[in-house]
């Protein structure tokens, strides 16, 4: 698939058209800059709870996971507890997956526990130089060497759902990397 018109004649990448959560994740958030570590302690979770599901179950429910996590505010979920955990398992706000709600407390308590800010950590892993522009979805990688080594170091220093397909969608998310596909408005 290659870059289409929506509705709104603006080309896309395809998946970009498909729900009006997409057009504007797609066109304001995907493929952009992202720094800061709560912000990207945020995305790193949002990643996590997206596993097996569609993204788009995690952009609806984005707002009420923002208020169940304490606005990803890494130190404020290292103290969750297990009140906390029954909390969230009874929110229907959320996705209520035990393990990838433990997860984020997990993680939280590793960033904690890092030796650098987030931010530097996850950004290190950034692909260095020109890469060539994908023609159609089919040439969007699933993982990558450095997604691989980003979740190598990530799971070395403590952080659990943090496969390599993990990394690489944190990684397209943030702008680390940019996959818009050619012939989309995104596209540089």
């Amino acid at each position: 698939m290659t870059a289409a018109p929506g509705e709104d004649g603006v080309f896309r990448c395809p998946w970009g058209n498909s729900a009006p959560e997409y057009v504007v994740y797609h066109d304001t958030e995907w493929g952009v800059e992202l720094h800061g570590d709560d912000a990207l302690y945020e995305r790193l979770c949002l990643e996590a709870f997206q596993s097996g599901l569609s993204w788009i179950t995690v952009l609806r429910k984005r707002e009420a996971f923002r208020r169940a996590f304490e606005g990803f505010v890494p130190e404020k979920v290292a103290a969750f507890g297990e009140d906390d955990v029954a909390r969230l398992l009874a929110d229907p706000g959320i996705i209520r997956n035990r393990a990838k709600i433990q997860a984020a407390i997990t993680n939280a308590r590793a960033v904690a526990g890092l030796d650098r800010p987030l931010d530097e950590l996850l950004w290190s892993f950034a692909p260095a130089g020109p890469r060539q522009r994908p023609e159609t979805m089919a040439d969007v990688p699933a993982i990558t060497p450095e997604s691989t080594a980003m979740a190598r170091e990530l799971k070395k220093r403590g952080f659990a759902f943090v496969g390599p397909t993990t990394c690489y969608a944190l990684m397209q998310a943030t702008g680390m990397v940019d996959d818009h596909l050619t012939g989309c408005f995104r596209a540089a």
